[in-house]
């Protein structure tokens, strides 16, 4: 198992607080549970941030596998999309993804700026990120140049892109995945599992994590 956590986030916060790596093992499953670039304790590199080159770090992360399944949550799920095209990923869970480019309209001067010690940005979307970025063990300038980087290789979902057993997980109440829909079209077969909870809140449902251990069986 691969799980790919969110955006100014790691892997501890979204998925060993919340007690997905003692369930999965439970379930008999090894489980690898990694920092981002620019998160958690993985520094950022000298190189991209952007999607290609993280799915790439991810690919050799798994690459000597016969085969993973991967679960991926906001950015982790976005990062996941593209990874059955590269890796032998066996079935595939998306949650809390947004079908659109969810940093181009993110003022990220104003958001460092506010790292800076500045006022709060007015824009609710770049004042909402300037937060993320700002929140303890955090890296402003790291998560930054990711927000750069990603944003010069918009996520562009089509039709055919991902052809492996692909399950989508959405928060009843997350903004951030309005629109999922759309992504559900796209792939061959996929179902849609609603669960209780916002963005933050639905990670955290044991809801999500039945609709997870049910697709894996």
């Amino acid at each position: 198992m691969l799980l790919v956590h969110g955006f100014a986030s790691d892997g501890h916060t979204d998925w060993i607080t919340t007690g997905w790596p003692s369930a999965l093992t439970a379930a008999g499953r090894a489980v690898l549970v990694p920092d981002l670039p620019g998160h958690g304790s993985s520094p950022a590199s000298s190189g991209s941030l952007g999607a290609k080159a993280v799915c790439a770090e991810l690919t050799r992360l798994v690459g000597e596998l016969s085969e993973v399944d991967v679960v991926g949550y906001s950015l982790g799920a976005r990062l996941a999309w593209e990874l059955p095209a590269q890796a032998p990923v066996r079935r595939l869970v998306l949650a809390g993804v947004s079908p659109f480019e969810p940093f181009g309209a993110v003022d990220v001067e104003a958001a460092l700026a506010f790292a800076d010690g500045g006022k709060a940005p007015a824009d609710p979307l770049t004042a909402m990120i300037a937060h993320m970025i700002t929140a303890p063990g955090r890296n402003p300038a790291a998560l930054a140049r990711c927000i750069e980087d990603l944003r010069s290789e918009p996520f562009a979902p089509a039709a055919g892109a991902v052809t492996v057993p692909t399950r989508f997980v959405a928060g009843a109440d997350d903004p951030i995945s309005q629109g999922i829909e759309t992504l559900v079209d796209l792939v061959p077969g996929a179902d849609l599992v609603r669960v209780p909870g916002d963005h933050g809140g639905a990670l955290r449902s044991p809801e999500f994590k039945a609709a997870v251990l049910e697709f894996l069986k």
